[in-house]
């Protein structure tokens, strides 16, 4: 699925890439939060970190805001399931009709963390799953 990024997202992007030497598949601009969300193709959180964190830090600092990285996935229960991390998802089962939707089974300590302050973790996972594998919904089971 084609994603459609603004000039703002793509240099955020950009600065991302020059900084981790990771080259992210999407990033997210959500000013409600102040963060910027990145997702990193799948086996290259540790780079895009950095040691203790270091990488990361350094592209908040530049941006002056909030990152928060996803590790995306090649299909798209992999992809749910991170991008509700850290929460514990033990199963994501997707629907199929007119309306496509995603059922997370998540431990019942973590549904607070994936929900988020405000509902904002679902929300943002919510958007994601729909930008890159066309899933109009995801619920917590």
């Amino acid at each position: 699925m084609a994603i459609t990024l603004s000039d703002e997202a793509r240099q955020y992007i950009a600065l991302f890439e020059e900084v981790t030497e990771v080259a992210a598949r999407d990033c997210l601009v959500d000013d409600e939060h102040d963060r910027l969300v990145f997702v990193v193709p799948p086996g290259e959180m540790g780079q895009a970190i950095g040691p203790g964190g270091t990488r990361v830090a350094k592209v908040e600092e530049k941006l002056g805001r909030s990152v928060e990285l996803i590790e995306g996935a090649d299909d798209p229960e992999a992809f749910v399931a991170n991008a509700l991390a850290p929460a514990a998802v033990y199963n994501v089962t997707i629907s199929s009709g007119e309306t496509v939707v995603a059922y997370a089974e998540v431990d019942r300590n973590d549904r607070g963390v994936a929900i988020g302050s405000g509902g904002k973790n679902i929300e943002l996972a919510r958007q994601l799953a729909k930008r890159h594998f066309d899933i109009d919904d995801i619920e917590l089971t």
